[in-house]
């Protein structure tokens, strides 16, 4: 796929469309705030460029690639998040579950597509929202401590799987577009999270694990795991 191709698969993800116009205004009117200020070209083309650097990191955070799995999607659980790999263990779940599950966690840092998809394909069960902390996402425990959003989906072979998006230490926000009793499919958004945090996906315990330690993740693309 060429540059141009390439250009015209990523978008603006509507989440940050009202941050962008106010952080557009936001460099005009201090940019010329500084010129009347300074009385120099010196200061005002200095604040100007590290504002507009600024910017497009904030740009950069908030595209959103269009993207198709195009395979067969029966049993398939496929990364929810762009990121890496930062946990996979056995784990009791004790917030719907009540049992043990095998844990994968990606965590995004701020230069990752921060927009999630949906796993797996179903029917959402469960959607429940829980404030909480902003430590740093990376650490073992956020995901009990950390405010987080948790969704379980069941497969149309009855498999549940728990999906919990948790918020960071910069992270202050929780998109979560998930209504229970919904229909959800790969390839749909699931919610967005601002300004990098970690997802977490609880699998049955005989599932197969595809990804390991460390290894980073493409969103709506890489394959976590198939389940029993």
């Amino acid at each position: 796929m060429n540059r141009l191709k390439r250009f015209k698969r990523i978008r603006i993800h509507h989440e940050g469309v009202p941050v962008l116009i106010s952080g557009f205004l936001f460099i005009i009117i201090l940019s010329l705030l500084s010129y009347w200020v300074f009385k120099s070209k010196i200061p005002f083309y200095s604040i100007t460029c590290i504002l507009i650097i600024v910017y497009c990191v904030v740009i950069n955070f908030f595209r959103c690639p269009i993207r198709l799995f195009g395979k067969d999607t029966e049993k398939v659980v496929v990364a929810p998040a762009d990121g890496k790999v930062v946990v996979i263990e056995e784990t009791e779940e004790n917030e719907y579950f009540h049992d043990r599950r095998i844990m994968v966690s990606i965590f995004m840092n701020l230069f990752n597509v921060h927009a999630n998809w949906y796993p797996i394909d179903g029917t959402i069960k469960m959607v429940k929202h829980q404030n909480g902390r902003y430590m740093k996402a990376y650490l073992p425990k956020a995901s009990l401590d950390n405010e987080r959003s948790s969704v379980v989906i069941e497969t149309p072979e009855g498999t549940e799987v728990l999906v919990r998006q948790i918020a960071g230490a910069v992270a202050r926000r929780i998109v979560t577009y998930a209504e229970e009793g919904e229909v959800c499919y790969i390839d749909d958004h699931m919610g967005f999270i601002k300004f990098g945090s970690r997802v977490d996906l609880y699998l049955p315990l005989d599932s197969k694990i595809f990804v390991g330690m460390g290894q980073a993740t493409i969103g709506n693309q890489t394959v976590i795991a198939q389940l029993p």
